[in-house]
């Protein structure tokens, strides 16, 4: 599983590095090394060539182009790296900077040297995207969530303070996970949520902040306020919004105003920020880690503790944390690439498997058999769900284990 990631980021016009950032062992790369990978993909260019990825025996490498402006180059050597992931990594990162610095300084580069300046502020969001995370919408490009059994409660609340700051953009977070959020917070594009998400996740705690920042795609050349206030330590409240009103004025007025009453819910989703759900939704014993993706409303159900954190030293001994997160993404990957019918932007590789003749219906199921594990996953018209058993598990029962998970996550809890 241990690996290292590399990225570059280069002015494609020059071929100037803009910045480089890694994870892992990884030494900075020297200048000749950074010239010759940019310098085979504009070869390619001027052949009439898309040079997208290309792999050695032990590192993956890929390549993007964002507005003609921005090249980005990823070299990963880690076990659960892949075409899809690492595209949808570089689509992530020029979002990233989009969200922070704005388009218009990427796409009209006449000063390289501010540019540098600007871009260290998206760096904590940047090696976020890099890095082991207790996320997963970087993969799945649906924000992770957190079911909080006073949900209801806590979405009133949130209404009614959003309302009170004059604006329509607000959302509850624990630890970059979203527990509740307005209804206009949701009908911002699914990345952006992921990006927003991360964003707060990635920086320093902090009791407030009045952060500028751009949104990808509704607005990407003229800035919001993102307005950030802690309830509880690993529980923030945001909001978007313009000019008005001051962050002093939400902290003073509104803030203790509508969450005072809320202090115990508040401690009960932080809590819940490492099981993603209550436990009072008991799952069958052999599941050691659960990605449930609602469809519709983009939105990640994810957890390696899924029967409590006080339950985890149990299964630890079996498949460390780390493996079991790498073991679901590596199913994701393979079930969206080669199994489940799934919407791809024209920029991601299309991997779907070509079935032999006479194999008319899409399959909706798939299970992996490891020595150290087990893996099934389900799609649904809503839902997909993916799971990691003990390898003791019975491979026969792994479908029936995985329909009833399915069935108990969307009708009693639900998600």
């Amino acid at each position: 599983m241990a690996g290292s990631v590399q990225l570059l980021c280069l002015a494609t016009s020059s071929g100037v590095p803009l910045y480089c950032r890694s994870k892992g062992e990884s030494r900075q790369l020297p200048f000749s090394v950074i010239g010759s990978l940019n310098g085979v993909h504009m070869f390619g260019s001027n052949q009439d060539v898309l040079l997208t990825s290309t792999c050695t025996d032990n590192t993956r490498v890929c390549w993007r182009v964002f507005r003609d402006s921005i090249t980005l180059i990823v070299m990963s050597s880690e076990e659960d790296a892949s075409d899809l992931y690492l595209s949808r990594l570089l689509d992530n990162v020029f979002s990233a900077m989009v969200l922070v610095i704005g388009l218009d300084d990427l796409v009209n580069l006449k000063n390289v040297e501010r540019l540098k300046r600007e871009l260290r502020a998206c760096y904590k969001l940047i090696d976020s995207l890099l890095a082991a995370s207790d996320w997963m919408g970087d993969l799945t490009l649906c924000v992770d969530c957190v079911v909080s059994p006073d949900a209801a409660i806590l979405q009133e609340a949130l209404e009614v303070f959003v309302a009170a700051a004059e604006s329509n953009f607000g959302c509850l977070m624990v630890m970059g996970k979203v527990v509740v959020a307005t209804e206009k917070w949701w009908r911002l594009a699914a990345q952006e949520v992921v990006l927003l998400a991360w964003l707060v996740g990635s920086l320093a705690p902090s009791s407030s902040r009045d952060y500028p920042i751009y949104l990808p795609h509704g607005s990407p050349t003229v800035p919001h306020r993102l307005l950030t206030f802690q309830l509880v330590p690993g529980v923030d409240v945001c909001l978007l919004c313009g000019p008005t009103p001051s962050l002093q004025q939400v902290q003073s007025e509104l803030v203790e105003r509508f969450w005072s009453p809320l202090l115990e819910p508040l401690k009960t989703c932080f809590r819940l920020h490492h099981s993603s759900f209550p436990a009072c939704s008991p799952l069958h014993h052999s599941i050691v880690g659960l990605l449930l993706i609602n469809r519709e409303q983009n939105k990640n159900l994810f957890t390696l503790q899924p029967h409590g954190v006080e339950n985890t030293q149990q299964h630890g001994a079996i498949l460390p944390p780390e493996s079991r997160r790498s073991v679901l993404r590596q199913l994701y990957t393979l079930a969206v690439s080669a199994y489940f019918p799934a919407d791809t932007t024209e920029d991601e590789p299309a991997l779907h498997e070509e079935f032999h003749a006479g194999f008319t219906h899409s399959p909706s199921e798939c299970y992996v058999v490891a020595e150290d594990h087990k893996c099934y996953g389900i799609q649904t018209q809503q839902h997909q769900l993916f799971l990691t058993f003990t390898a003791d598990t019975p491979t026969f029962a792994l479908r029936n284990i995985a329909t009833k998970t399915l069935n108990l996550l969307t009708k009693e809890v639900p998600f």
